[in-house]
């Protein structure tokens, strides 16, 4: 249970320690915290250590050569990070995609949400006991890069999402095999919701631990699961579509509880609907092209662009600048994790070191992609 402290601590039994960066658990990050005990009094991130330079990258590079690394920051999410960047880029160049490479676009996106959020349960349940969950969590997202691999050719990081559509067609035979995962899926989730989000020992790690009210998600601009869990529907895909999803019936969960719990479980709720969204997609397919020839080096006209999508984590955003040569002039990307991380010094502050982990892991928060 989350303990407020309720007494003024005495400055010389504050104890300054580091979690992380090398910490397993941190994932390449340092929260340095202030204890009173077995108290956090204070908490501060310390991000930066894995800091790529994308956005400078970016300026060397044309628009089709960014596509790759820009990947990297969010390995378990790539077709999320490029998706806005190839909208930033479609809208300087006034591209119109086909209709089939938009539905592509959704597809290997929501694969990718589903991808995520399966490694996120995954370590979630690593660092509150519950191992099973991680055996279960790492295997079952197999299905799904399986499907991914199938449709992008690679494994792990796609570049499939380009600028002007997608990089290539689906193979033949891949619709019945993915529409045949999404019916095993879904029975899958059941099964999960009995044996990890009802279990015991993991309702007494994250009910009540970490409460993040509303009112308090929207003043530190959280976005995503996070603030969702809170109680706020706010979701880019709905709030203003992009690509086909307007094509789509589904919904936003949102709870209410806004602590450790809901922020995990809200995951499992958000795979429901990626699971819907991929069903819909392959069976109302259209026929056509799936990209336009844009060629190697396309030259955009000059202009300011920005573009926003709903990643796994949250707001994925590019604001890109032209100058009219094959390369960006300038690359901004804010990213989800940035955002939530914001929320972790008001959540830590008061609780007991136990109970760190799990309010850490809650916010899902991949330094790798804070970091850029």
């Amino acid at each position: 249970m989350t303990t407020e402290v309720t007494y003024e601590p005495e400055a010389d039994r504050i104890m300054n320690v580091a979690l992380g960066p090398q910490h397993p658990g941190a994932g390449h990050f340092r929260i340095q915290l202030w204890l009173d005990g077995d108290y956090v009094v204070k908490a501060e991130p310390d991000p930066g250590y894995v800091h790529r330079g994308e956005e400078k990258m970016c300026e060397y590079r044309n628009y089709i050569q960014n596509v790759p690394h820009l990947e990297r920051p969010v390995i378990l999410d790539s077709s999320n990070i490029l998706f806005p960047y190839a909208l930033a880029v479609d809208e300087l160049m006034g591209n119109k995609v086909p209709p089939r490479g938009q539905y592509l676009r959704v597809i290997m996106s929501e694969i990718n949400r589903i991808i995520s959020h399966m490694y996120f349960l995954g370590i979630m349940g690593m660092f509150v006991g519950h191992t099973t969950m991680t055996t279960w969590g790492m295997g079952d997202r197999d299905f799904w890069i399986d499907i991914a691999e199938r449709i992008g050719g690679a494994r792990v990081t796609f570049a499939y999402i380009i600028p002007g559509g997608v990089r290539n067609d689906m193979p033949e035979g891949l619709k019945e095999r993915a529409l045949k995962t999404c019916d095993w899926f879904e029975k899958r989730m059941d099964e999960y919701e009995k044996i990890f989000f009802k279990n015991p020992l993991y309702l007494e790690r994250t009910e009540n631990v970490g409460v993040l009210t509303a009112e308090d998600a929207v003043k530190y601009g959280a976005t995503g699961t996070v603030l969702r869990a809170s109680g706020v529907r706010k979701d880019v895909r709905k709030d203003e579509p992009y690509s086909a999803y307007e094509d789509f019936d589904f919904d936003i969960p949102v709870l209410n509880s806004g602590d450790s719990w809901a922020r995990s479980y809200i995951a499992l709720l958000e795979m429901r609907e990626s699971v819907k969204i991929i069903r819909q997609a392959f069976k109302n397919m259209p026929q056509g092209q799936v990209r336009l020839k844009l060629g190697p080096q396309p030259r955009v006209p000059p202009g300011e662009v920005f573009a926003r999508t709903e990643a796994a984590r949250g707001e994925m955003s590019y604001h890109l600048i032209s100058d009219g040569s094959p390369r960006p002039y300038r690359v901004k990307i804010g990213t989800p994790s940035f955002k939530n991380m914001r929320v972790l010094p008001h959540l830590l502050k008061g609780v007991h070191v136990a109970d760190i982990p799990a309010i850490y892991w809650s916010l899902n928060y991949w330094p790798v992609e804070a970091d850029r």
